[in-house]
């Protein structure tokens, strides 16, 4: 650990594995090359990067406000090579189009030397007690990644109907009781609405069989993963991003995913074969012009964190990398 990195708490994940990943884009572009780091969080990332490359700028991507400040406080020792930006992730495409300054220009002019997605909640807001992400301690059940805007987890809570909450907690958490879990905050908002994280915990405790929490983890995980999902609608942007990025990646820009949990992955994982695979019908001997695929699969598969990755932080236990690399322009172009 060095610098500012160990002074704010931890090693970023992977972050080493993460700055290979993205090294062949960085060199090919040299003092042109733009990173974007579409989840700054805490902007561990980001002041790594700038570290390790002296010659890259980055564009810090974050929706949370007060995220953002931090990272810019943070990163202020670089100056005018990291530049944020407050929007969803999935608002790169305006940010980089239409953004003002000089290292937005470049991304536009020379394409984007690499991008990084750390997907999920950072853990600087599940430090936040007040933000209400973490179940382990009561709070506001709020979760909006930008508390400025949007719905509340306690809004989905108290207004959704019986199907769709147990379709939220069934399809963004996995969650075997999603039905039964349903029923009981129903009846229970009748007599008071949910305000806080430890009524919904205890709710959770009471409707989960014993056996069952026995195993698996805290009972309250998967619900409140779900209810994370569908208020910031990150399966959403995560869908939309990726052909924003891909469209704007230089030829060796490489783009990096670090999924935490599955449904991001299966996201991941199928957009990436999609662009990596030829379009051009089976049993042909060469690719049909247009056809050939202008990305590759820089990882086999997806890539796991390291005994060592994980002792340096814990949070990289789950985590599953996938990276493409831009092989060709739409015209056929390699430059």
């Amino acid at each position: 650990m060095n610098g500012m990195t160990e002074n704010h708490g931890h090693v970023p994940v992977m972050r080493d594995r993460m700055a290979e990943l993205l090294r062949p884009g960085v060199e090919k572009l040299g003092e042109n090359a733009v990173i974007v780091d579409g989840t700054l969080g805490a902007g561990g990332h980001t002041e790594y990067f700038l570290q390790v490359f002296p010659q890259v700028s980055v564009i810090g991507i974050d929706r949370d406000p007060i995220a953002l400040e931090n990272a810019r406080e943070r990163l202020r020792p670089f100056g005018d090579r990291f530049q944020p930006v407050q929007t969803r992730f999935d608002g790169l495409a305006e940010a980089v189009d239409e953004g003002q300054g000089s290292v937005v220009e470049r991304a536009r002019e020379f394409g984007i030397a690499g991008a990084l997605f750390d997907l999920g909640v950072s853990s600087m807001q599940l430090d936040q007690p007040e933000r209400g992400f973490a179940y382990k301690v009561d709070a506001p059940l709020d979760m909006r990644m930008d508390p400025t805007k949007g719905i509340t987890a306690a809004d989905v809570l108290n207004t959704y109907s019986h199907g769709e909450l147990a379709h939220v907690l069934k399809f963004y958490g996995d969650e075997r009781f999603a039905g039964k879990i349903a029923s009981a905050v129903l009846r229970e908002r009748e007599k008071e609405p949910f305000t806080t994280s430890a009524r919904l915990v205890e709710l959770l405790y009471a409707t989960i069989p014993a056996a069952t929490r026995r195993t698996g983890g805290h009972p309250a995980k998967r619900t409140f993963q779900a209810l994370r999902v569908e208020v910031n609608g990150e399966l959403d942007a995560l869908k939309n991003v990726i052909p924003m990025i891909c469209d704007r990646l230089a030829v060796n820009g490489r783009v990096v995913f670090m999924s935490y949990q599955s449904l991001e992955d299966k996201i991941v994982k199928k957009a990436l074969a999609d662009l990596t695979t030829s379009k051009t019908p089976p049993g042909l001997p060469m690719d049909l012009p247009g056809t050939a695929p202008q990305f590759s699969l820089v990882t086999r598969g997806a890539e796991t964190a390291t005994e060592a990755e994980i002792a340096e932080n814990p949070r990289s236990a789950p985590v599953r990398v996938r990276a493409a690399e831009r092989i060709a322009l739409p015209d056929g172009g390699v430059n």
